[in-house]
């Protein structure tokens, strides 16, 4: 054997980064291993940014958890002396039988969160670069913004690595064991014993944790940026983040901050991957199809040509509910995945609850819905 640690993390991505600093700030020593680099576009922890807002329209549930992780990430900040998240207010926009925005509703109500509701007159008003006809309402919440993800991962992988972490790139494991005592990882440079593990392997989480058989469905889904005509128009002091929900897809998309142009990407859809390894980067011809046609009905002062593009994966459980939990079989052992294409903003705090996890096998902070016997 060579090497004992008190913890691995298996993924340095947008969780693993955070559980390996998380656990090297209490003091462990902790061994993060990366089957490509910190900050790769291989994976789901890519594509420049990433919203976060409170007013959660997936469950209410949530929103302790938010408010935690927005206090992780202004920590985050000032360790790093690097800008993550930038504030900007997110627009939800979409039927009043829909999902969003009675979603958005019943958090905001059940967690006492500023938000202004607007019907379609006054969503015309206050928003004139959109166009939705009178059947679409918003709900607009100023307390949202965006993360810098390769940013944040690389601040967390740095924090990691600055209280004593020992990260290493392009080891991917090859097999992991739980012993009496621990665990033992085997990957092609070396073996590796542990007395905690944790998983946060993304896209590969299935194939880790293949004994649990999890229903968990990858899906490759692919980013856009559009050239804009009028780009005074959609900075973000006069332009929110949004998310659309229209007959023909839900859509979400960005201010525009850069040369590059507005980012746009379509959430429901996607093609299903069998393996996370084959992941087509480039975007393929007329997959830009569907976001283009969004924005031409709703949004046209972004309706130029595609100006960058790049694919990411999804890991989707049945209930688009995260997983985080203790191994059934092995105490000693902390997973989470299944992130289901909301999750990067969380991952300030789920990098504590995995701490907690594997320091205790317990944690304060409200998980209840994510556990794996919800499955059963």
């Amino acid at each position: 054997m060579s090497d004992n640690f008190d913890a691995i993390v298996l993924g340095v991505g947008g969780m693993g980064s955070a559980a390996a600093f998380e656990l090297a700030r209490r003091g462990r020593r902790v061994l993060a291993l990366e089957r490509f680099f910190p900050g790769h576009d291989r994976g789901s922890s890519h594509g420049v940014t990433r919203v976060i807002r409170k007013a959660y329209y997936e469950h209410p549930d949530y929103v302790p958890l938010l408010r935690r992780a927005y206090e992780r990430w202004y920590e985050l900040e000032q360790l790093s002396a690097e800008s993550l998240l930038t504030e900007c207010g997110c627009l939800s926009v979409g039927p009043a039988g829909g999902e969003i925005v009675p979603g958005v509703l019943r958090a905001a109500e059940q967690h006492g969160l500023p938000v202004e509701r607007l019907d379609a007159a006054e969503l015309r008003r206050r928003f004139p670069q959109f166009r939705f006809d009178d059947s679409f309402s918003g709900v607009l919440e100023r307390d949202a913004g965006f993360l810098y993800v390769e940013s944040c991962v690389m601040a967390h992988v740095m924090q990691a690595v600055r209280h004593g972490a020992d990260v290493r790139r392009d080891e991917p494991a090859v097999s992991w064991e739980a012993t009496a005592n621990g665990v033992v990882v085997k990957t092609a440079k070396g073996t590796y014993e542990a007395a905690k593990l944790v998983i946060t392997a993304g896209a590969w989480a299935g194939r880790v944790l293949a004994d649990l058989g999890l229903p968990l469905t990858v899906l490759r889904k692919t980013l856009f940026w559009f050239g804009t005509s009028r780009p005074e128009r959609l900075r973000r002091d006069v332009f929110p983040i949004y998310m659309a929900e229209t007959p023909s897809g839900f859509f979400y998309g960005f201010p525009v901050i850069d040369r590059t142009g507005h980012k746009v990407a379509r959430h429901d859809g996607g093609e299903v991957l069998d393996d996370p390894a084959r992941l087509e980067r480039k975007a393929l011809p007329g997959e830009e199809a569907d976001c283009q046609a969004f924005l031409r009905a709703h949004l046209p002062d972004a309706d130029g040509a595609v100006t960058s593009a790049s694919a990411c994966m999804y890991t989707v459980t049945p209930d688009h509910h995260f997983v985080i939990d203790l191994h059934p079989r092995h105490s000693h052992v902390v997973l989470a995945a299944g992130f289901s294409g909301h999750g990067f903003k969380f991952a300030s705090v789920v990098g504590e609850v995995l701490a907690d996890l594997a320091e205790g096998g317990r944690t304060p902070l409200p998980i209840g819905m994510f556990r794996l016997g919800r499955f059963a």
